[in-house]
This record gives C-alpha cells, sequence and structure tokens, in this order.
C-alpha cells in the first residue's frame, strides 16, 4: 500500500507503466468534474472510474481484494479513511469472482489511514482494503491497472 498526494505521483510513475498513465489521466485539468462511469484509459489495460457514493462505517464493509489489477484510488473531494491488512494474513475469503476480479474477507481490517482530498491510495494485488469509510458524499476516482 502506497498513500501520498498527487503533487508526489511521478514518484512512483516508473514502477509500472500503467501507473504513470494512470497518474497522467488523473492530473489532467478538469478531471474533478468528469461524470460518474468508466473512462477507457489503455484499453482493458488501464481504465478509471468515477465515483460519487456516500460514506459507510467499518462494520457496513468487507476487505476485498483484487488479483488481476492494482487500484490507485484518489479521493477528490469528502472525508474517506480506508482499511488495509496484507493479504497473506487473511483466512476467510468468501471465495474469488474471476469475472470482477474481487475477493471478499470477513477478517477483521488490520488498519485504518484517512485520505485527504487530493490524495491517492495504491492498493496492490497483495493488500486487501476496505475503501468508502466515512460520513457524507466522497467524490473519488478508482484506476485500474493490470498486473500483466
Amino acid at each position: 500500500m502506497i498513500l501520498d498526494t498527487l503533487a508526489n505521483a511521478a514518484k512512483y510513475a516508473n514502477l509500472k507503466t500503467g501507473l504513470s498513465q494512470g497518474f497522467g489521466f488523473l492530473d489532467q485539468p478538469g478531471v474533478e468534474n468528469l461524470e460518474p462511469g468508466r473512462y477507457e484509459i489503455s484499453d482493458d489495460l488501464v481504465f478509471a472510474i468515477v465515483e460519487k457514493n456516500e460514506g459507510r462505517s467499518v462494520e457496513d464493509g468487507k476487505l476485498e481484494a483484487h488479483r488481476n489489477y492494482i487500484d490507485i484510488q484518489y479521493i477528490i473531494s469528502g472525508d474517506e479513511s480506508m482499511g488495509w491488512s496484507p493479504l497473506d494474513a487473511l483466512s476467510a475469503s468468501e471465495g474469488y469472482d474471476e469475472t470482477r476480479d474481487l475477493e471478499f474477507f470477513t477478517d477483521d481490517v488490520q488498519s485504518i489511514v484517512k485520505v485527504p482530498p487530493g490524495s491517492f491510495v495504491v492498493f496492490l494485488p497483495s493488500d486487501a482494503h476496505l475503501p468508502g469509510i466515512g460520513k457524507g458524499p466522497i467524490h473519488k476516482i478508482v484506476v485500474k491497472v493490470a498486473v500483466d
């Protein structure tokens, strides 16, 4: 897991080509005005999902993980925290949905971090995460970067 501000995104862009493309998308003028939905960046290799949701409590969510995609979760506005646990410490899987690249876990969250507007979190396939913790509206963009 990486937590930082968009101003420092260039430090991580060389880790993987798709991350550079994702950060480039997030850094474009007017990105905060995009309507909710999916935006193609590089076919199915890199794409963005603009979301506007209400925050939830930790108890109302479940840890999730992805095998085929890295998440960049960028907060535009709202009060969001995200839970994190290392995947190898979890045992209570509800099963993997290959179509959605999504696996839920019923284990407890090991750590919760506040992610202020203008900041992003990168979750690798080794990171289970519980996004959307907060109160009130949360406006964010999730960029999905294919692992391979």
